[in-house]
């Protein structure tokens, strides 16, 4: 059965959807099976994998309604080699609709059930924002990978949103925890990188993940082309540390 992790972080900007699409390609890489479930309105993680949002049969919004299966819905992003659940504009309306649902919460839930067993791993990217849509991740997942600056805004943030993992862990799904911290768009020679880089790891202990992604001008662009950073150059440090992100994520859930 999948490992269904969500990248979350009610912070925009902070590479969770580089992180996502990169993270499958690295896994895919290493002989894992991976959907990427993308549930921002957006779209990028889509793009990102190399699949025109325009263009789309059938996308996230029609499983969320129930007009759809994950299993014909699902695309092959021939780049990245891993499944894509896609998304367009369109998901943006769900918000509205799904508020008269039966079980709204629980959505992506139901429909992902449906295809875990052909899957090693299912990731999914959320909104930057606390809404339905980051919900129905929250509690179809069985943790969260949160991609994080190292700056002072992102510690403020980080502290809302391990609350927020919290409440869904209590009330809604029991299975969720904290897989762990990913330190991205890391430059060390900023003073202020490190010395939060430092409280981190003294605050989280190892939930923080020994990887760290560093800024790299070939992880920004390789959506452009609609190639995961980890194809497009994969002896850039940015696609070689997401590589051994992936590794090391496989080798902390043999843990769990």
């Amino acid at each position: 059965m999948a490992k269904i992790f969500c990248i979350a972080n009610q912070k925009g900007g902070v590479g969770k959807t580089t992180t996502t699409v990169n993270l499958s390609a690295g896994l895919a890489k290493i002989g894992q099976r991976v959907l990427l479930v993308d549930l921002d309105p957006q779209g990028n993680a889509t793009m990102g994998a190399g699949i025109n949002k325009a263009k789309l049969h059938a996308s996230v919004y029609e499983v969320l309604l129930g007009m759809s299966e994950v299993a014909s819905a699902r695309l092959v992003s021939e780049n990245g080699k891993f499944d894509v659940l896609p998304a367009n504009r369109e998901l943006a309306g769900a918000e509205v609709e799904m508020v008269e649902l039966e079980n709204r919460e629980k959505r992506l839930k139901d429909a992902l059930a449906q295809v875990a067993a052909e899957y090693d791993f299912i990731l999914i990217d959320c909104p930057p924002a606390l809404s339905m849509l980051t919900l129905n991740g929250l509690c179809a997942a069985h943790g969260v990978i949160i991609p994080m600056q190292c700056e002072y805004y992102a510690l403020e943030g980080l502290s809302d949103l391990v609350n927020t993992i919290k409440k869904v862990h209590a009330k809604m799904n029991p299975d969720l925890s904290i897989i762990g911290l990913l330190r991205v768009m890391f430059d060390p020679r900023m003073t202020l990188s490190q010395q939060v880089s430092t409280q981190l790891e003294q605050h989280f202990g190892d939930k923080v993940f020994k990887s760290i992604i560093p800024r790299n001008v070939r992880l920004a662009e390789a959506p452009s082309y609609g190639i995961p950073g980890v194809n497009f150059d994969p002896a850039s440090k940015g696609a070689q540390a997401y590589i051994a992100f992936g590794a090391e994520l496989v080798e902390r859930i043999k843990s769990m």
